[in-house]
């Protein structure tokens, strides 16, 4: 199919369009169209790059790719935000809680490659607190589809940042990305980790804070074999 055909199809498949890193609330009908139509189109990208259909091996690799796409990789841009369930801060808790160790499992925009890695959130109460196992799911929510690492951080903190309104906030991510590892520039890249962090409140604005922050965050990147 030529492109503009292409886009066409997919036009008339969703009712419109977003940033990778955006979201399209979809019914399941929706997604069972998409699902269907990328099977196709992945069916034409292994004819394309001449691999035998009745090979058992691929045979079924079209359908396994759409349902791996829509139902997991990409599955947050077509689903509800988590419901972020806030508590009363009734003991007036006024130092640093924290949450590290939340896997991120994310692809990246540019090359569909994965991102891999570990995200610290912190904040200082101000009137509420929040679920401990929220934070995992918000950060899950916006890593499950086409990322870039500054951005996915910038989405975290603005999301908190709105739920719970607390007097500071941090988010710090620490990923290993599969598409310089994978490809592109050659040698150790697997030891090679991209840091970012989001600030929020005092933790913007105070540096003793922020210090604070990152000696208890004291962020370790899970190793993962490379397939060489």
């Amino acid at each position: 199919m030529q492109g503009n055909g292409c886009r066409q199809a997919l036009r008339e498949i969703t009712p419109g369009f977003a940033d990778a890193n955006g979201n399209l609330r979809l019914s399941p009908e929706e997604l069972q169209q998409m699902e269907a139509a990328l099977e196709e189109h992945f069916a034409a990208i292994l004819r394309v790059l001449r691999i035998d259909p009745t090979d058992p091996n691929s045979a079924d690799t079209p359908k396994r790719l759409a349902r791996m796409w829509v139902r997991e990789l990409f599955r947050g841009r077509y689903e509800p935000p988590p419901r972020c369930t806030v508590f009363p801060n009734r003991r007036k808790v006024s130092g640093l809680v924290m949450s590290r160790g939340i896997d991120v499992r994310s692809v990246c925009s540019h090359h569909w490659q994965p991102i891999i890695g570990q995200c610290t959130i912190g904040y200082v109460p101000d009137q509420h607190i929040i679920g401990l196992s929220k934070l995992n799911r918000v950060v899950e929510w916006f890593s499950r589809r086409g990322q870039v690492q500054e951005e996915l951080t910038e989405q975290i903190a603005d999301f908190l940042h709105e739920k719970l309104r607390p007097r500071a906030l941090g988010v710090v991510l620490a990923c290993r990305h599969y598409c310089m590892i994978l490809r592109g520039v050659e040698g150790d890249q697997e030891q090679a980790v991209m840091v970012t962090a989001a600030w929020r409140g005092e933790l913007a604005e105070n540096a003793q804070l922020r210090t604070e922050f990152l000696r208890l965050a004291a962020l370790e990147v899970p190793q993962h074999d490379v397939v060489r």
